[in-house]
């Protein structure tokens, strides 16, 4: 009972797919995300690791309700123990779950970027929302700029603003920090930290295990649609021997701390990082010739 009361975020057998036609006009079934679970409790940052355009951005989606209309999910999403229907994410999106984009289109062209970080006309929220430039460096003035006339970094920060200027028990944040100058990214690293250690929690979706493994309780290793292993960050460690699946071995042990090292296979000589990988382990192309 004291584990339920603690989950904040409770994701399971999540899928979703894609339809489309092809050039005869039949259709096609593109699944990206297959049976994912996973569980965020009260106070910690759980990572959702994985490379670029592997899908992992679709779980922020579907959680905030925000898919294409082409897209067809399965599973069950539970917020503090309520299953999370259609109307309740409407309710609660933006307010108790809070959302930093990868993309900086998420924000509206024709409204001024300090009207879009407040929400409501609110002198407290105004107050925040002055703070929270001023800690990310933004100029005075800035609140009065329309996304067009920001540069990436400045529009990061304006998302993270967005996220921050609420009270939110929960932000999912996909990737917060490319394009960000190093001192604005460890602010906003720390911010969540902060904010996880109040008893609120954060998804830090990211390609970067290095960081991953700075900020993070536990990391989820995400591949082809799949998490095929969750560890508590202090798993990574040593050789990492403590992982269970290779490919989350192969992916510390790539990193410069640990000398970029890549299994290599015996038989054609191709490095690992070309293999093709599954529930079951990781395996060089060659062994299905």
């Amino acid at each position: 009972m004291t584990e339920q009361m603690n989950t904040l975020l409770d994701v399971r057998h999540l899928s979703v797919s894609f339809e489309s036609y092809d050039a005869k006009l039949q259709k096609v079934i593109f699944t990206a995300v297959k049976d994912m679970s996973l569980t965020l409790e009260k106070g910690k940052i759980l990572a959702i690791v994985g490379s670029s355009g592997s899908g992992k951005s679709l779980l922020a989606h579907a959680v905030m309700g925000i898919l294409p209309d082409n897209a067809k999910t399965g599973g069950t999403f539970y917020y503090k123990g309520e299953k999370l229907t259609k109307k309740k994410i409407e309710e609660i999106r933006g307010k108790k779950i809070a959302f930093i984009p990868q993309s900086i289109s998420f924000l509206d062209p024709l409204m001024p970027v300090g009207e879009q970080v407040q929400g409501i006309q609110d002198k407290a929220v105004r107050e925040l929302q002055e703070k929270l430039f001023k800690h990310f460096r933004l100029k005075e003035g800035t609140d009065k700029l329309y996304p067009f006339q920001l540069s990436g970094g400045m529009a990061r920060r304006i998302l993270l603003s967005t996220a921050l200027v609420g009270n939110s028990e929960l932000i999912i944040a996909d990737e917060p920090t490319p394009g960000l100058d190093l001192d604005t990214a460890v602010k906003a690293l720390q911010d969540f930290r902060s904010i996880a250690n109040e008893g609120r929690g954060i998804i830090l979706i990211t390609h970067d295990i290095d960081l991953a493994i700075h900020i993070a309780d536990s990391i989820a290793i995400f591949h082809d649609g799949r998490i095929i292993e969750t560890a508590d960050t202090s798993t990574f460690t040593g050789d990492g021997e403590g992982l269970k699946h290779p490919y989350s071995r192969a992916l510390f042990a790539a990193l410069p701390q640990n000398g970029f090292r890549l299994d290599v296979c015996p038989r054609c000589g191709a490095c690992s990082a070309t293999w093709e990988v599954d529930e079951a382990g990781m395996r060089c192309n060659c062994e299905h010739t």
